[in-house]
């Protein structure tokens, strides 16, 4: 780990091949055995294991090296710092995988339909929730309008929005006694 913690960041972010093809090599068997160990749970195969690695390496020279010039040397060691990026870009390529998606024209109408008549619509008591509350509620559910939507014409921030939408669900657990974890 020596070589890779002597890397020559500047030279790195700058461009320079000699500085990553050097990097590349000191930094594989330190990805390679995060990757590999990240994965082993999900009994994927070498040809994922290494495009997962290989994807550490795309993010990492990305945009002109823009997750690399972000490594702070004052607040861990290179290889640290990697081992993170590592992790987190193998279990974003299995979740990536996992996203199995279908063209909507090939899905089965049936698929498409919503059947509302098994869906129990809560009795909120009157004076449970502030009008405001109530408002949002019903226009993000009942008329299934995205947060950016009833902002506008509400005219608050979406912030609010999301605010109010938070403590009303808030409110709608303590008086139902529903865990939120």
């Amino acid at each position: 780990m020596a070589e890779l913690n002597d890397t020559d960041l500047r030279s790195l972010t700058a461009g320079s091949k000699r500085a990553w093809d050097g990097f590349v090599v000191a930094a594989a068997p330190l990805i390679n055995a995060v990757v590999r160990r990240a994965l082993a749970s999900y009994r994927l195969g070498e040809d994922d294991v290494l495009d997962a690695a290989q994807d550490v390496f795309v993010r990492l020279c990305a945009q002109e090296m823009r997750l690399l010039k972000t490594y702070d040397p004052a607040r861990a060691k290179l290889s640290t710092w990697l081992a993170v990026v590592a992790r987190s870009a193998a279990i974003d390529h299995v979740r990536r995988r996992r996203q199995a998606t279908e063209a909507l024209e090939d899905a089965p109408e049936s698929a498409l339909a919503v059947e509302d008549k098994h869906v129990e619509k809560i009795v909120i008591p009157q004076g449970l929730l502030t009008e405001r509350q109530t408002l949002i509620l019903r226009l993000l559910y009942d008329e299934d309008r995205d947060v950016a939507e009833v902002a506008t014409d509400l005219g608050v921030d979406a912030q609010t929005v999301r605010s109010t939408h938070h403590k009303a669900l808030l409110r709608l657990r303590e008086h139902f006694r529903i865990d939120s974890s």
